[in-house]
């Protein structure tokens, strides 16, 4: 019998590249730890009233980062969560800074041909629109890993299934909880 999950006082912030499984993880995990979950680009679609990609088209990727950063810092003040933030959410360093001040941080890394496949498989993101996925998630990596690498917790996804990646998530997260208490 596995011990039972720990209970948790913050936000758990996921954080990664694209076709990573931010939400689709984080809603199994939000369900194993009893706590709500929250997508925030579902959140800046519905803050916006039209579509990632809309906005991207419209107005730009700073404006979509401006607003991201907003909505996140929102529902970084609600009671605790899980939150599957988008890919370059944590890049900005505010938007970092208040996730590490309010959030446990989750850093889910996948391999970046695995990622290319499941990104390919849907052109519905307005960063790898017409272009190479993996091309895309390599120039990502390269520029984004410094940054995900100050994550508080790292979780490698491989080409598992998501039930197997919620279970290192949980293993990390009971091993972090004791480091802090």
């Amino acid at each position: 019998m596995t011990a039972p999950n720990p209970p948790v006082r913050k936000t758990i912030a996921l954080v990664g590249l694209m076709g990573v499984g931010k939400s689709s993880i984080g809603r199994r995990l939000a369900s194993a730890l009893h706590m709500p979950f929250r997508d925030a680009d579902l959140e800046i679609e519905i803050a916006a009233g039209q579509s990632i990609a809309d906005i991207f088209t419209q107005f730009g990727e700073p404006f979509f980062r401006d607003g991201e950063r907003r909505v996140i810092a929102r529902l970084l003040d609600e009671t605790p969560h899980v939150l599957a933030t988008g890919g370059g959410a944590f890049m900005d360093e505010n938007t970092r800074r208040l996730i590490r001040e309010k959030a446990i941080s989750v850093w889910l890394k996948g391999d970046l041909t695995v990622l290319a496949g499941r990104v390919g498989r849907r052109d519905v993101r307005p960063l790898t629109s017409g272009k190479d996925p993996l091309a895309v998630l390599q120039a990502q990596a390269k520029v984004r890993y410094p940054q995900f690498a100050a994550a508080d917790i790292v979780v490698e996804t491989g080409d598992t299934t998501h039930q197997i990646t919620v279970e290192a998530v949980l293993i990390a997260l009971k091993s972090r909880l004791k480091e802090t208490a």
